[in-house]
């Protein structure tokens, strides 16, 4: 008993010499400023930026281009938790440029849909999309909602461009015009407007990507395609070796 009582009264006085170095201020780490700036932004999940271009299948309405988008997005939301798609996409012609704003899992159920489509469908009306990049974790959104502009220009490129650039300076091309692009939106486009609509040649035409990138880009093989990057996606992290079974562990003499 008398141990118990000096070891409170060692506890006492041990805890009031200690007293005057705690620290004022709440300490806290990077896990928690983190999750803080994802609660100040209304962000539930880590947000990730992908980059798809493809082809538009011939005789296809642009408008069933854009109710199935529509209607993807909210079938994933009702069966999928996860943050809400953002983001643009222009229809030229006889491609397409897509910008996703959404979390990880979204963005990996849209791709599934997609490669469930083509390997079913016979001439599904988006081909051949290639993933140009993803932003992972971005800090903000660059779209507050979601965008549909059809792009009816006539063809005023007389020069290929991409037939004397390479692959690096049209990529960089691709990357800086749709990144002034969204900053312009951004800047200009109402949350709950329709805009751009199909005027955005017009609004902002040095910032329209010319379709011969798209399409130079959709035919480059160092772009991967939806089906090889959902195989990456699904493999393991940890491989087991041959020789991480093998035992005893061979010896050499």
């Amino acid at each position: 008993m008398s141990f118990l009582i000096h070891n409170q009264k060692g506890s006492k006085k041990h805890l009031q010499m200690d007293s005057p170095l705690m620290p004022k201020v709440p300490r806290t780490n990077y896990l928690h400023l983190q999750e803080e700036k994802q609660r100040l932004q209304l962000k539930k999940f880590p947000l990730h930026r992908m980059f798809l271009v493809g082809y538009i299948q011939a005789n296809v309405e642009k408008k069933e281009i854009t109710e199935y988008y529509e209607q993807l997005f909210q079938l994933i939301l009702k069966h999928h938790l996860g943050e809400a798609v953002t983001g643009l996409l222009l229809i030229y012609p006889t491609s397409f440029l897509h910008i996703l704003e959404t979390s990880n899992g979204t963005l990996f159920r849209i791709l599934l849909d997609y490669v469930v489509h083509e390997k079913d469908e016979t001439e599904f009306m988006i081909q051949n999309m290639k993933i140009i990049v993803i932003s992972h974790n971005i800090p903000t959104r660059l779209f507050m909602q979601w965008h549909v502009s059809v792009i009816n220009v006539p063809v005023m490129y007389l020069d290929d461009v991409t037939q004397s650039q390479s692959l690096a300076e049209v990529t960089t091309e691709f990357l800086t015009l749709t990144h002034r692009l969204a900053l312009h939106l951004f800047k200009t486009v109402k949350v709950g407007t329709k805009e751009p609509g199909d005027n955005l040649h017009q609004v902002a035409p040095d910032l329209l990507l010319p379709e011969q990138i798209i399409k130079y880009l959709c035919n480059a093989e160092e772009f991967m395609d939806a089906a090889t990057f959902l195989s990456m996606y699904n493999k393991p992290i940890h491989v087991t070796l041959h020789s991480d079974i093998v035992w005893p562990a061979p010896s050499h003499f």
